[in-house]
């Protein structure tokens, strides 16, 4: 029986200890978090404890989900994997370079796992055509949300494109050498929404659009190949696709066993925990995401530099 807890029940910790007290062989000892009202609510719905402190539920514990605001996920984190416990971090694992190579650097020095929840990984659509994808030469993908006010501590390259930075460079595999961006902030002090194309070093590009000020909520990937497409909609979890076929357009049919994507993410983390394997998430990979889009936010920087009204 794995013993597990949750720092942060917002509306997506919510969910996270929501679908922990669903799994078999799981014991959620039970959660932290700073807010009254929520903790009132979440006593009340899942029956779990309230711990007045990271330490306190630590000591419960073999690992830990983190949901709490970005700013504060390298505390929060470090203070679980010192006390031994395993965690999953949502994304983006933290908000600098440094705090990520910090947090893995701590990993690595108490034999822990750090996972981060870049949830699209774990979405079936996207598992459904990992393996058909690789070649492709163009990617595109619009991830649109409506406006709510959280992760405002965060501009949109943290809170949404993140994920499809993560698509890029775990997909495709390729070098980022070339970037531009444009980026706008519309209803907060930070960037709202942005587009960038990405240049891979094998020639191919990832062209990318993400914003949280719309006024519908899409989760769209494309990929082209030489003698392939597909569409995904990861929001429905859908997937369509055509193959050139000794010179005919074929149907490609990609078989989809729809499932939530949360829950996909928490049993291959306790998989992890378990088994003591590398997830498929790992830090390093959140590290990564979280490097390429400090380069895109450069990227958006020197665009309003150089823009002429």
């Amino acid at each position: 029986m794995i013993k597990a807890g949750v720092i942060g029940t917002g509306s997506l910790g919510r969910n996270h200890a929501r679908i922990l007290t669903e799994i078999p062989d799981v014991s959620v000892a039970g959660f932290v978090d700073a807010n009254a009202t929520t903790c009132a609510e979440v006593e009340n719905t899942l029956k779990l404890k309230r711990y007045d402190s990271v330490a306190a539920l630590a000591a419960d514990v073999d690992c830990a989900i983190v949901a709490t605001p970005t700013t504060t996920h390298f505390e929060v984190a470090s203070q679980l994997l010192a006390a031994g416990c395993d965690v999953l971090v949502e994304k983006p694992i933290t908000s600098t370079v440094d705090e990520a190579r910090r947090l893995i650097d701590l990993a690595a020095k108490h034999n822990r796992i750090v996972q981060v929840g870049h949830v699209e990984r774990y979405n079936p659509a996207i598992t459904a055509v990992a393996d058909l994808v690789r070649g492709t030469r163009y990617f595109e993908a619009e991830r649109l949300g409506v406006f709510v006010p959280r992760s405002l501590d965060i501009d949109v390259l943290l809170d949404l494109m993140i994920h499809d930075l993560n698509l890029v460079l775990s997909l495709m595999r390729e070098e980022v050498v070339e970037i531009r961006a444009v980026g706008v902030p519309a209803l907060t002090d930070k960037v709202d929404i942005a587009n960038v194309r990405l240049a891979l070093a094998n020639g191919a590009v990832a062209n990318l659009t993400a914003s949280r000020v719309s006024q519908e909520r899409v989760r769209k990937q494309r990929f082209f190949g030489g003698d392939f497409y597909y569409s995904v909609d990861s929001k429905e979890q859908e997937v369509k696709g055509f193959r050139l076929t000794n010179g005919s357009i074929q149907p490609a049919s990609v078989s989809v066993e729809k499932k939530e994507p949360l829950r996909a993410e928490l049993e291959a983390f306790l998989g992890c925990v378990e088994q003591r394997t590398r997830p498929i998430v790992a830090g390093e990979d959140g590290l990564a995401a979280v490097e390429l889009a400090v380069r895109v936010g450069a990227a958006i920087e020197e665009s309003m530099r150089n823009f002429k009204a």
